[in-house]
């Protein structure tokens, strides 16, 4: 079982590597023998001397995501580069807080264009690079907030309420083309979009008091489930929404 998960000879291409979520899946890929290919618009340079460090190659894309107009280079340099394009993680995304009374059009039209308008134009044209050679691995970046409602985060709960359906969607057409595509919905991690809640006294404590691992998620929790999801090791399951939330869901 150990080559299902070698991603030897592989190229990853993760949006939002530079930090958090991105690094964590980004250097668990190059663990696993991927080569990365960082998108984002704050450039991923200790990403990238990790990757590096493991022997894997890297290459940084400058790109704002939450437009359409850069995506076609961002496919079209990774394949140049790196000489290949088998993986896709969508994970950049925005977070902002409001009371729904009070949130902004800005707030929502900022957080949904990168969230699920780039998400899904971003899979649409890696899809037809996988089509073309049959074969290739999508992985979503959900949220407990596919499944449940949340509070202060209405542009945020529907992005990612929307990305559980585009999985759904997009493996529904592709699963016969060769193509995998699922997501991984992180539970409460210690990121720098979870910091004003870690900060709330209240608010950490009452997240903490309802995971039963009894900590906040990290980073690298993400890292066995993403290389699983790239790996051939997950070539039958499609359109699937794995939580790594130390057990929130099921409390």
């Amino acid at each position: 079982m150990t080559n299902a998960f070698d991603l030897s000879g592989k190229v990853a291409l993760v949006t939002g590597a530079n930090t958090g979520l991105g690094q964590g899946i980004a250097l668990a890929l190059a663990e696993a023998g991927a080569d990365i290919a960082a998108v984002g618009i704050v450039p991923a340079d200790e990403t990238g001397e990790k990757v590096k460090a493991l022997g894997r190659r890297f290459i940084n894309i400058d790109a704002n995501l939450g437009s359409v107009e850069p995506i076609e280079r961002v496919i079209k340099t990774t394949i140049d580069e790196l000489g290949g394009l088998h993986i896709l993680v969508n994970n950049a995304g925005l977070i902002r807080r409001a009371d729904a009374v009070d949130f902004s059009e800005k707030d929502w039209d900022d957080v949904m264009n990168v969230n699920i308008k780039g998400a899904f134009f971003v899979a649409q044209a890696a899809g037809r690079h996988f089509i073309a050679q049959g074969y290739g691995k999508i992985i979503n970046i959900a949220s407990m907030l596919s499944f449940q409602g949340g509070i202060r985060v209405p542009s945020y709960t529907a992005s990612k309420s929307g990305i559980a359906g585009i999985t759904r969607l997009l493996a529904n057409e592709w699963a016969n083309k060769g193509i995998t595509v699922n997501a991984i919905a992180p539970g409460y991690m210690a990121t720098d979009n979870t910091a004003q809640l870690r900060a709330d006294a209240d608010r950490n404590k009452s997240i903490l008091d309802r995971i039963p691992a009894g900590r906040w998620g990290e980073p690298s929790d993400l890292g066995g489930a993403a290389v699983f999801l790239a790996a051939p090791a997950s070539d039958y399951v499609n359109g699937a929404i794995i939580p790594v939330d130390g057990g929130w869901l099921a409390r």
